[in-house]
């Protein structure tokens, strides 16, 4: 049996007296792409940032990569971050740095030891990997929609993290580009990255037929495996 890469146990999420988790135990293999669903407030950008570890669980624990994310000190968590890559439905490109200069700052700026030669060839391999190899040298506002999600995904995968999380990343696209989105992210798994998805769109969810997580008011009120879930069905838990 593969060894989980992402695991909560008993994980709890206050915000003062409002939880935004609440005892949630779930586990992620390697290689898989999850869907992670459920209304607005349900809990799944909370969810994600335990496993960044922009925050950390009130209770209960989170293991990233074998790495203790609900207690590590703050010195390891850049470390953690770099097992982690993260994809955000608005981009977050730099505007005033190329597409290639994109990608090898965020490689830079989880790891310093890097050479700017060595990231600059990181991110070009990275960028020619999203179908992205020709458009370096032009800024976030010369690129379609679709090609600045890609910058994205090639900038949380230049590290090769084990994992990587996106929150909404069909959100902003037309559905063609979001489809090819989706086509992108499941290569990824394929090569042996854990992919977990957090999104609305119902009509990718049913279509993949991969494993869905489903949070409602903070708790795991289902977990479908993968091939398991038909479209009235998601339809109704969310």
């Amino acid at each position: 049996m593969l060894r989980s890469i992402v695991q909560f146990k008993g994980v709890t999420r206050a915000y003062g007296p409002r939880l935004a988790l609440d005892d949630v135990h779930l586990a992620l293999e390697p290689g898989k792409l999850t869907f992670l669903v459920g209304p607005s407030g349900a809990g799944k950008t909370t969810l994600l940032k335990l496993i960044n570890r922009e925050i950390r669980p009130s209770k209960g624990e989170v293991w990233v990569d074998g790495m203790p994310a609900h207690s590590m000190k703050p010195s390891r968590v850049a470390q953690l971050r770099r097992r982690v890559g993260v994809v955000f439905q608005d981009y977050k490109l730099l505007p005033r740095l190329t597409a290639i200069e994109n990608v090898a700052f965020g490689l830079q700026v989880g790891d310093l030891r890097i050479s700017d030669g060595e990231a600059m060839d990181r991110a070009l391999d990275a960028l020619e990997a999203v179908g992205l190899g020709d458009r370096g040298s032009s800024f976030p506002h010369q690129l379609s929609g679709g090609q600045q999600q890609r910058v994205a995904v090639a900038r949380a995968m230049v590290a090769q993290p084990r994992v990587l999380i996106a929150d909404e990343p069909t959100g902003n696209l037309d559905l063609e580009t979001a489809w090819q989105m989706m086509d992108l992210l499941q290569d990824i798994a394929a090569f042996g990255t854990t992919v977990l998805v957090a999104t609305h769109n119902v009509e990718i969810v049913t279509r993949l037929q991969r494993r869905i997580l489903t949070l409602v008011h903070g708790r795991l009120v289902r977990d479908q495996p993968a091939g398991g879930i038909g479209r009235m069905a998601w339809l109704a838990s969310s």
